[in-house]
Order: structure tokens, then C-alpha cells, then sequence
């Protein structure tokens, strides 16, 4: 019923403005009040703070439907409702939902995860943003870079170091208004791909915001990142089960069509075979993501999984855009054509929320395998 819902609201609703938002490198805010009326920016959020009250195997359902329409729109709706909405109904206390939780549910707000910097990405520890306490206030200083969401978010959960204690345990989460004063959001990024999801700079001067803002417990703020991590990478690897499976059918009926030396393009045995083999994968990723969903929602440990699903989904995005590409002939090199817009887009699956090489030492430590650091004699 929620694949349905879903699926029939992005089709209606995202999918007919795809393209011209992606040209404007604009984000549709006017749809957040919609997704909240359908209860799609709270799925996992409780009933008492606005939610619908339902789990994480529904919130993906949503993802992939969201973004088969457009994967931009796919992941903004991720950054609002899972790396922000979700921290807050994970680690926030009932002062902290009852502000700002139904306001971001109903839509009416819009929040963002303010963590990379320049020089942290993948590494969270480098990062250099400090939140020193003055009174009852926190005062922040520093920049954060490559910020989804930024330049229309009300609300920024952002990661901070705290004390200089060491970097694993040094770290908080606070939440911070963006018109707490001092704050100075860039002009947005001119990305390659994922162009209608708005992604900027954001400088914090000065910043002050009151201690009663700090998530959970002071110095805990990298432990909650790296347990936010794995429903990242699992939204993350659902948001290109859709993408890749739509570009399939797509460039299946334009093969169909097109006739090249005297036949159908779909009927040379290698295009047909190639086609059959993505989609195989796709179905081999779509099992991977849903095994981890509901490992996950059992309360089991999926650090290994969630870090094979989004390694093989940002790697399957590359392989399906680069095979289907070459049946749309001259077509693939236009900005606008489909297997173009899933090659700009789909590139940030490796690099977003934790590189490949970061997914394949975990994946090397869970199994016994990674070297260890090597002490100086």
C-alpha cells in the first residue's frame, strides 16, 4: 500500500517537473507539505510527534519510489527525513521533539545534517568546527562543506567538537536554526549531477545557540554519526535500485524502436543479453538492501551489509548509465537524455556518505581481513 501510495504521488507529483528542476538547479520545496500530508517525511517518526509510527523497511519502500521519479528529489527527502528527522527521534529528548519535530513531519520545515567539511568527509574525525561553551550557550566557528539541503533548511543537526579531548569522543550533536544569527549559507554548488537537490557551503560565525540544543549526550555526537551511517548507506543504495531499473525499461523500449541495418537494435543477442545481465543485478541489489532492512529492523548488526549495498549500488549506477548510454547512440550525449541524467547523478553513489575504498575496509574488517597499523620500532 505504501509502494502504491508512494509510487502514484512521485509519478503525479515529482516526475512530470523532473527535468525542468534539474535545468534550474532548483529545489521543489512546495512538495514538502504534500509529503507530509501522506505522512512520508515522519514514516519512522512516533505517532505523538506527528509520525505515522512504521519502520525502516517502509521509509526505503518510500525512497526507491521517490526516486525512480527523480533521484534529487530522492535525496533531499533522505536528508530531511532520515539524517535529520531521524537523529532527532533516535537521540533527541521530549523538549527537543516536541519543537521541532511535527514542524519538520508536517513539512512545513525543511532540516539538514551539517557534517563534511573541506577536509572531512568520509574521515569525520579531521573534522575543525568547534562549539565552545560560553554561559549557557554553545558558540560554533568553523565552515561546513557540501551540505544537502542548506540553502532552503530551516533546522541543521550539526556535528561539533565540543572539547579537545580525542576525536572519537570530542564530538556533540546540536541542533542549530539557521536564523540563529551568524550564519552565512554559500550560493549553491554547481554540481555535476543530483543538480535539483540544493548543496552548499555553510559558514557559522560567531554562532550562538543555547545548551539545551546539544543532542544526547556531549561528546557521543561520533558514535550516534557512525550508527546514522548505516541507515545512510541503506537509504543511500535504495535510492538506485529505482534509477537504474527505470533506465532499463526505458532504454529497452527505445532499442525496441530504433532500427539500425535493417533490424531492431533490441534484437542483436548482445544488447538483449547485456540489458538481461543489469537488470539481474539490480534484482541481486534490490535482495541485498532488503536483507539489510530487515536485519536491521530486527536489531541486528548490519555494518558488513549496508557497506556491501551501497558499494554495489554505487558501482551498479556507473555500470547500468555506461552500458545503456551506448544503445542511445548520439541521444546518450545530451544533458537531458535518461542515461545521461542517471551517469551525472548515479557518480555520487561512490562518494557520498563514505567513499568506496571506506565501504571496502569495512567490509575487510568485518571479515578478519584488514591490516592492522603498523607500530613504529
Amino acid at each position: 500500500m505504501i509502494r502504491e501510495t508512494v509510487a502514484s504521488f512521485a509519478q503525479n507529483e515529482i516526475a512530470p517537473r523532473a527535468a525542468e528542476i534539474d535545468r534550474t538547479d532548483t529545489f521543489p520545496r512546495d512538495l514538502l507539505p504534500k509529503m507530509g500530508e501522506l505522512g512520508l517525511l515522519g514514516i519512522t517518526v512516533e505517532e505523538e510527534w506527528g509520525g505515522t509510527g512504521l519502520g525502516y523497511l517502509e521509509h526505503v519502500v518510500a525512497m526507491e519510489e521517490i526516486s525512480r521519479a527523480s533521484a534529487s528529489v530522492g535525496l533531499s527527502y533522505g536528508a530531511h527525513s532520515n539524517l535529520c528527522v531521524n537523529q532527532l527521534r533516535r537521540w533527541g529528548n521530549d523538549d527537543q521533539k516536541s519543537r521541532y519535530l511535527p514542524k519538520l513531519v508536517s513539512g512545513e520545515h525543511l532540516g539538514a545534517l551539517a557534517m563534511s567539511e573541506s577536509g572531512a568527509g568520509s574521515d569525520v574525525v579531521s573534522m575543525k568546527l568547534k562549539a565552545e561553551k560560553k554561559g549557557d550557550r554553545y558558540v560554533l566557528n568553523g565552515t561546513k562543506m557540501w551540505i544537502t539541503n542548506s540553502p532552503s533548511a530551516d533546522f541543521f543537526c550539526l556535528l561539533a567538537n565540543t572539547s579537545d579531548d580525542k576525536p572519537h569522543v570530542n564530538k556533540s550533536l546540536i541542533v542549530v536554526p539557521k536564523d540563529a544569527g551568524g550564519i552565512t549559507v554559500d550560493k549553491p554548488l554547481n554540481k555535476l549531477g543530483m543538480r535539483s537537490s540544493e548543496t552548499a557551503q555553510v559558514f557559522f560565525d560567531d554562532v550562538r545557540v543555547p545548551q539545551r540544543n546539544l543532542i544526547g549526550q556531549e561528546g557521543m555526537g561520533f558514535m550516534m554519526q557512525m550508527m546514522q551511517f548505516q541507515e545512510e548507506r541503506l537509504w543511500g543504495a535504495a535510492n538506485a535500485i529505482k534509477g537504474c531499473e527505470n533506465l532499463i525499461a526505458q532504454t529497452i523500449d527505445y532499442a525496441r524502436d530504433r532500427q539500425v541495418f535493417g533490424m531492431s537494435l533490441l534484437d542483436n543477442q548482445s544488447v538483449h543479453f547485456k540489458l538481461a545481465e543489469l537488470q539481474t543485478e539490480v534484482e541481486m541489489l534490490r535482495a541485498l538492501v532488503w536483507q539489510a532492512c530487515e536485519t536491521y529492523i530486527n536489531g541486528g548488526d548490519v555494518l558488513r551489509l549496508a557497506s556491501m549495498a551501497k558499494l554495489k549500488a554505487g558501482r551498479l549506477s556507473r555500470e547500468v548509465a555506461d552500458g545503456c548510454m551506448q544503445y542511445w547512440g548520439g541521444n546518450c550525449f545530451m544533458w537531458d537524455n535518461p542515461a545521461s541524467q542517471l551517469y551525472r547523478d548515479g557518480r555520487l553513489g561512490s562518494i557520498g556518505g563514505g567513499a568506496d575504498e571506506v565501504m571496502l575496509g569495512i567490509i575487510c574488517k568485518t571479515m578478519g581481513m584488514l591490516p592492522g597499523k603498523k607500530k613504529n620500532s
